[in-house]
């Protein structure tokens, strides 16, 4: 299955070489090349970092450029996704619906605003007036041809919407403008969308004094413009190509080449300023050319998509929506976020000064004699010793660190390597700020087609195929088998949050299996562990705890968002809290105790009972459920930014067995065990039957297979999800089957898959912010305007933090719980104290 290169020293087989990349301890040593050196996951995450601080670069070049007003860039350009999907450049446009255009409208009545709009040009400004209002009554409005006026009045929302038909640039449309400059600020229309061009072509059969007449009038209406845009956003409409050969023999002389010259007058005298000058309604149109009408209005889907684009310019900054991020302002940086840039600030400060004084120190001795010799495990000069020291310890300890002649001249490792690990995080703590709390990098809508999806998904597998490789684990669902299954797992669920393959159906149920399947094996390692060793601390407890949430409970802090939206790791730790519970609470059970006493196998199965019981009553009862969830202080952990628990209800019915499942499995495979069921001891098939192994991979594959029916013929998420929880067991125990039985095939795993699998909860929270954006509602965008190289850089760069993220929690967790009790319970009381100010503020601890 691996194919071999030559290294110089041999054969050096892919397998070998994708653990170079993807292994977590791979240093450089002597027998390696220079290229197999340069392959590895320290010097991915340095090109990753020249990568984001090149995309800085970039993005402040074009921020100084061209503006940071994303308004400019819905208006001025973008590009289609796809047919019939229009993409702005460098935001992400909310799709508006007949409710939310009134629902914006009456948000800012609310609020004392006034709803004044206004269209003032010819026909074709009259096809965006009729669009627009169309969003906005409830009876459908019939669009009449006629060159006069029009008007649209909702007192309900405080709308008001007039069309005034002023073809050409001339006394009457100067009058116009004349009018409402003379009118009070508040009178005024609060956006006026504009243009003409056609009229004065045709009246004029394109004469270039008409023309020069148009230039001429337009630096009589510049001024005009400038005195409204005080109080009035002025749009001005760069006009549409037409289909010259559609066109009425009557507008023969309306041609593109007219089009452009008029526009072009119109962008020279407009561009300086501070009207908006509308041109990529000009680039949706060269789009729809095919859909026009009579060769010079728009058709249905160009006049949507422009009053999109002004319903996205007008309400996103008074709605907040999550997919709508073009014209919005950044959020306010709330006290708990200067709080915690101020501790990773003091972290940096620390760790300069350390090494300042260090190095100094290094200095003074080789001036003395001594030889400052780097560390093995700091070859950046973050460590050094002379001849005569010994070097760092990576396992120093706060009691190792004493005052006195023996470690005089020797940093304290433990301060060290904390104020890097807290730097580093503070590092990639601002990138995950810059990407999804400011407007600095570019955010993008999500666009599905089923080549985005299912051609990465192939080209994934094939990937992880290719680096299959041997193991010396035969146990079942041992631990390589696992970290591939949650690695090529969670890349699946990348692909489907990258694509939005949410509205396929299919999709979206195998991704629940996926996430169930999480779940299952949550539930079997962590009852595995406990029945097998007998260790109920509570620093296992804790241990296990801090390591789930602590990217978690940092994103918090720093994103400004509740612990909920973060649904799956809330999830984890609930289950792993009724496991540790389950096996906790009297009577214990573990080998030990059922070797001893065979009856502790029935106490089992009443313990397994009663927590189904207690599952299916929780469910069943939303009064109790409640009330157990909305108990201060633990209700906010549960509840989202709306102070609602129905997004934990859904997450919690929809998987409350999955972890149940896995603790019987792991149950179930353990009294196999040691009845000689089955034997998983060697290389060998589980089942000494050849025709029972045989029949079980039968009945695993067309499990598989009426699961893969049940999701195409389901017709509805609610109803899929309704027996979701009773059947997720079937696909689950299917593929765990046909991967486990033979022996040929659980002796062997992709590393590539397991690589991933080890860091699949930084990955799986890691892409909210910074492969996603806008809270996972769209992309990210470190290269504009080439989507697929995008996709790789950004892809490229989230992998590495991810990594960088898990092997700073591993170093970190052990100093946040220490196995010292004193020093436990020491940290328990600092950490209660520093959050006790937030979850005070924050209505945690007691009710309002």
């Amino acid at each position: 299955m691996a194919s071999t290169v030559g290294n110089g020293h041999g054969r050096l087989s892919s397998s070998e070489g994708v653990r170079r990349l993807f292994d977590d301890d791979s240093s450089p040593c002597v027998n390696t090349s220079d290229v197999n050196r340069l392959i590895s996951v320290e010097n991915a995450k340095i090109l990753a970092l020249v990568i984001v601080i090149g995309a800085m670069l970039y993005h402040g070049i074009i921020r100084y450029r061209y503006g940071t007003d994303s308004c400019q860039w819905l208006l001025e350009n973008g590009r289609f996704q796809g047919y019939g999907i229009w993409q702005p450049y460098g935001c992400m446009m909310h799709k508006f619906s007949k409710s939310d255009s009134l629902n914006c409208m009456r948000y800012i009545s609310y609020w004392g605003g006034k709803n004044d709009i206004a269209f003032v040009g010819d026909s074709r400004i009259r096809q965006l007036y009729y669009e627009f209002i169309g969003l906005l009554s409830n009876e459908e409005i019939p669009s009449q041809k006629k060159h006069e006026g029009l008007h649209f009045i909702d007192p309900k929302s405080s709308v008001q919407v007039r069309f005034i038909w002023s073809p050409l640039l001339n006394a009457s449309m100067l009058n116009v403008y004349d009018k409402w400059i003379g009118e009070k600020p508040d009178a005024r229309p609060k956006i006026i969308i504009t243009g003409c061009a056609t009229w004065p072509i045709k009246k004029y059969n394109a004469s270039e004094d008409a023309y020069l007449s148009f230039k001429h009038n337009l630096t009589f209406l510049v001024p005009k413009f400038q005195k409204l845009t005080e109080s009035t956003k002025i749009i001005w409409m760069i006009q549409d190509p037409v289909v010259e050969s559609q066109l009425n023999p009557n507008r023969s002389m309306i041609t593109n080449r007219q089009i452009d010259l008029y526009n072009r007058a119109a962008y020279e005298q407009l561009v300086s300023t501070s009207v908006h000058v509308w041109s990529s309604s000009r680039l949706i149109a060269q789009g729809y050319t095919r859909e026009s009408i009579d060769g010079l209005h728009a058709g249905k889907n160009t006049i949507t998509w422009d009053v999109q684009i002004l319903l996205n310019m007008y309400c996103n900054d008074h709605m907040n929506f999550n997919d709508g991020t073009c014209c919005t302002t950044v959020e306010t940086a709330t006290t708990t976020q200067l709080v915690m840039a101020m501790v990773f600030i003091l972290s940096f400060v620390i760790m300069v000064v350390m090494a300042i004084w260090h190095y100094k120190s290094c200095l003074f001795k080789a001036g003395h004699g001594g030889t400052p010799v780097l560390s093995d495990d700091a070859a950046d000069g973050s460590h050094c010793a002379d001849s005569t020291a010994a070097p760092p310890s990576a396992d120093v300890t706060e009691d190792a660190v004493t005052v006195g002649n023996a470690t005089e001249g020797k940093k304290p490792d433990w301060v060290w390597e904390i104020a890097t690990s807290l730097s580093r995080l503070g590092l990639i703590m601002l990138y995950f700020f810059l990407c999804d709390r400011t407007t600095f990098f570019m955010k993008e809508n999500k666009y599905y087609t089923h080549m985005n999806f299912f051609l990465p998904f192939s080209y994934l597998m094939i990937l992880g195929l290719f680096f299959t490789e041997n193991t010396k684990q035969t146990s079942i669902l041992h631990r390589d088998i696992t970290d591939e299954w949650k690695g090529w797992m969670q890349l699946v669920i990348l692909i489907y949050h990258l694509t939005g393959a949410s509205n396929v159906l299919p999709i979206y149920m195998q991704i629940r299996v996926m996430v169930s399947s999480y779940l299952f094996l949550s539930g079997f390692g962590h009852f595995y562990y406990f029945f097998t060793k007998g260790d109920h601390s509570f620093h296992r407890f804790l241990m296990v705890l801090v390591r789930m949430n602590f990217l978690v409970i940092t994103l918090c802090l720093v994103m400004n968002r509740p612990y909920q939206f973060y649904y799956f790791v809330p999830l984890v730790s609930y289950w792993f809290v009724v496991v540790y519970l389950f096996m906790t609470v009297w009577p214990r059970v573990s080998v030990a105790s059922v070797e001893s006493n065979s009856l502790h196998y029935l106490f089992m199965v009443l313990k397994f009972a009663a927590l189904a019981a207690a599952i299916t009553l929780t469910y069943s009862s939303e009064v109790f459920f409640e009330k157990i969830f909305l108990i201060h202080p633990l209700r906010a952990l549960f509840v989202s930014a709306d102070d609602s628990i129905s997004d934990w209800r859904f997450r919690w019915s929809l998987d409350r067995y999955s972890t149940l499942y896995g603790m019987l499995f792991a149950f179930g495979m353990l009294i196999g065990r040691r009845l000689k069921i089955f034997n998983d001891v060697n290389g060998e098939s589980v089942l000494e039957s050849r025709r029972l192994t045989w029949l079980l991979c039968l009945l695993s594959a067309v499990g598989i297979g009426v699961y893969g029916t049940f999701t195409a013929l389901c017709q509805t998420k609610q109803q899929c999800n309704s027996v979701h929880s009773y059947i997720t067991f079937i696909p689950i125990l299917s593929y765990l089957c046909l991967r486990n039985l033979r022996g040929w095939l659980r002796t062997k795993y992709s590393a590539f898959f397991a690589w991933f699998g080890r860091v699949s909860l930084e990955l799986f929270i890691g892409q909210y912010h910074i492969w996603l954006a806008a809270d996972t509602h769209g992309l990210l965008v470190l290269i504009p305007g080439y989507p697929v190289m995008n996709v790789v850089v950004t892809s490229f760069v989230f992998v590495c933090i991810s990594h960088d993220i898990h092997c700073i929690t591993e170093r970190l967790v052990p100093y946040l719980v220490p196995d010292d009790c004193r020093r436990l319970a020491r940290n328990i009381v600092c950490l209660t104290v520093a959050f006790l100010p937030l979850a005070v503020s924050r209505g945690i601890l007691f009710s309002t």
